[in-house]
């Protein structure tokens, strides 16, 4: 049966009734607007309009869509295999992608667990913590340190060092693990740490680290969570303090990896390694989901010489051939490609064009790193009012929370990302 592009008004009712997008109500629902196609930098709607999209399909289509290599990529996978399951098997795609991320990572991981989306990771590697301090007899140090302000994902491990008040999971604080919170870091990107802030996370280190076996935050940007960036020297003192209190650091590098901030990972403008790193988002460039946890050799080591002998988890669809073929390739035209100049090209377009914003009443602040523009309002930002505006003015942004955000593709021209701004611009000066 061929798949229809068209969309009836029982389509889209069912749709609204029926189907529960990402935090959305289903008895007050907003709209979803029906696309049929997406190429380059534009998305095209049921009825013909394009849309510049401003969000890289939430940070995973860095190369922009239909892309000619990586639809390539897939199809030359599906003719081989689609899927096998890796208990046991293995396969030339799965090979070269962990060959290439042990290669491009920071210096130290080298072990590689593939998993079939970015929270799995997450899951992966708080696991990961847990049995490393059970094989090494300090059962006790189970629990988790992270800094408020954060977001890991919405399964039930990565909501547990979500923040539990300003965050998006409150709701199921009586569910959840309880960890320890750190103030969210204070001085900005561009800013040094002072030392009575060093001197608040020494403290909180000796009242908790004994509790803990590892640290888990974002490195530099805290996405999700509030579009903060903050101070490398703030992750490089975390480095020393986990080295100091034998607590294992882990990286969610999920919305910061690839190149988004300007540096291939986050963690590299801080000069540090973590012991565990997990990627997502842009790793397959948009095309399937798929992510990866990276360790130490000391730390899979610890693992796999302890009690179970191996670690205890196996996703049904990790290492998925079509997902690892895409990766591959999408990373090959990241690595081939001048992706930091054009980072550095959509940073100083964003700081010029977004900054005169920050005069306007009713916002906060702006914000720019690498290829994020951020504009912090003063209120709550009303999304089914700003999406309309922005679809009106031929744009695709999707705020959250009193944020409204730019993470375009590293392909998007000076003048699609003008318009970008300029759509922002409209529907704040309403």
């Amino acid at each position: 049966m061929q798949q229809r592009s068209n969309f009836s008004p029982e389509d889209l009712a069912f749709d609204k009734h029926n189907i529960w997008h990402p935090y959305t109500s289903l008895t007050n629902p907003l709209p979803a607007y029906p696309i049929a196609a997406a190429s380059g930098v534009r998305l095209k709607l049921a009825d013909g309009r394009e849309l510049i999209d401003g969000m890289s399909s939430w940070w995973t289509a860095i190369h922009g869509y239909n892309v000619p290599d990586l639809n390539r990529a897939v199809k030359d996978q599906l003719e081989k295999m689609a899927h096998v399951m890796f208990g046991g098997i293995t396969h030339r795609p799965a090979i070269d992608l962990c060959k290439k991320l042990v290669e491009i990572s920071p210096e130290g991981l080298e072990k590689v667990f593939l998993a079939d989306s970015g929270s799995v990771a997450i899951e992966a590697a708080m696991k990961m913590a847990v049995q490393y301090r059970y094989t090494k007899g300090q059962p006790g140090r189970g629990k988790f340190m992270t800094i408020s302000g954060g977001y890991h994902g919405d399964t039930s491990g990565a909501m547990s060092v979500c923040d539990p008040e300003g965050g998006m999971h409150h709701l199921f604080s009586e569910f959840l693990p309880k960890h320890f919170f750190a103030d969210r870091p204070r001085k900005r990107f561009e800013e040094s740490c002072l030392e009575e802030e060093f001197a608040d996370l020494e403290q909180f280190f000796r009242l908790h680290a004994d509790k803990c076996t590892a640290f888990i935050l974002e490195p530099i940007v805290q996405g999700a969570g509030g579009m903060w960036f903050y101070a490398p020297d703030y992750l490089g003192k975390i480095r020393d303090l986990c080295d100091e209190h034998d607590l294992l650091l882990i990286a969610d590098e999920m919305a910061t990896g690839f190149g988004r901030t300007g540096k291939l990972f986050a963690s590299e403008h801080a000069g540090i390694s973590p012991d565990i790193m997990c990627v997502g988002k842009a790793l397959t460039g948009g095309y399937m989901t798929q992510a990866a946890a990276l360790t130490t050799q000391h730390v899979a080591a610890a693992i796999c010489n302890g009690e179970a002998g191996v670690f205890m988890h196996g996703p049904t669809f990790m290492g998925n051939p079509l997902a690892c073929a895409v990766a591959n390739k999408n990373l090959e035209l990241l690595l081939e490609s001048n992706w930091q100049e054009r980072v550095n090209a959509i940073e100083t377009q964003l700081k010029q064009e977004l900054s005169p914003l920050a005069s306007t009443p009713s916002v906060k602040e702006v914000r720019v790193l690498g290829a994020i523009g951020v504009v912090e309002m003063e209120e709550t930002v009303n999304v089914s009012d700003a999406q309309k505006c922005f679809v009106e003015n031929g744009v695709w942004i999707r705020p959250f929370g009193n944020l409204i955000y730019l993470m375009p593709p590293y392909v998007i021209k000076e003048r699609d990302l003008g318009q970008l701004v300029k759509a922002i611009t409209n529907y704040i000066n309403r």
